[in-house]
């Protein structure tokens, strides 16, 4: 099925959708950050119901243990860092957006740590900045998929990419990092402020996603995104970032 994008007069086939997400795999082997536990999935027993047909049972019926934040693809809203229970459900209420896909390798910094700059952001915002912006970090190697980041200090965006970003009115960044600011800040979570523009301007409907993964073989360039996640009350989702090339 084809559909026309008039904004920018191109068409996109819903028959070839490219799923930026990392899968989650309960018991096995996942991308994790911030020391979070394991997704693990239990078989749920219930007298003599068994929830596993590979047991006897008559169908599969599990519990599902996750850390949003630390488990795989997620998309997060401001309540990620206010205290007025603001939830992803509430605040991302639309769920297809102009996107633009970027390769950046994070800059050598004094202090040892790698950052993405401001610098490096303006060329591909300046002109007619996306409503969506998906960050690739080079390089980019499929080890990223099951990655163990915590304690590693990981590449970040300089917190000033934020306010880059709020002023030119990008909706929603999407990145293959853990996080977007450094892993131990002492709690300044400065990127996401300024992003956000939390607490004086908040721009509630903005969403910050974090560790998709986008292969090598889907070039930069402009896209459809569907961001698709879970009806949760809660800061964050587990989510599901698709991409449509257009033509």
């Amino acid at each position: 099925m084809m559909l026309l994008i008039a904004h920018w007069d191109k068409q996109i086939s819903t028959c070839e959708p490219i799923d930026i997400s990392l899968p989650l795999v309960p018991n096995g082997k996942n991308v994790n950050c911030y020391n979070a536990e394991e997704p693990t999935a239990e078989t749920i027993r219930l007298g003599n119901f068994i929830g596993s047909v590979a047991e006897g049972g008559s169908c599969n019926y599990q519990r599902l243990h996750l850390t949003p934040h630390g488990n795989g693809t997620h998309t997060e809203c401001y309540g990620h860092i206010s205290d007025d229970g603001a939830t992803i459900h509430q605040c991302l209420r639309k769920f297809l957006f102009m996107a633009r896909l970027v390769s950046i390798a994070p800059l050598p910094q004094s202090n040892g740590d790698c950052c993405i700059m401001p610098e490096q952001l303006a060329p591909v915002i300046e002109k007619n900045p996306p409503e969506a912006l998906l960050v690739r970090t080079l390089p980019n190697p499929e080890e990223k998929k099951t990655r163990r980041y915590s304690g590693t200090n990981p590449p970040y965006f300089h917190p000033e990419c934020g306010k880059q970003l709020a002023a030119a009115k990008v909706e929603h960044l999407l990145c293959d990092l853990p996080s977007v600011d450094k892993e131990q800040d002492g709690g300044k979570l400065l990127m996401h402020r300024y992003f956000w523009q939390y607490p004086h301007a908040t721009r509630s409907h903005c969403t910050i996603t974090e560790l998709i993964y986008v292969p090598d073989c889907i070039p930069d360039g402009e896209y459809l995104l569907q961001l698709n996640i879970m009806s949760l009350m809660l800061d964050a989702s587990p989510s599901k970032p698709v991409l449509y090339a257009l033509k």
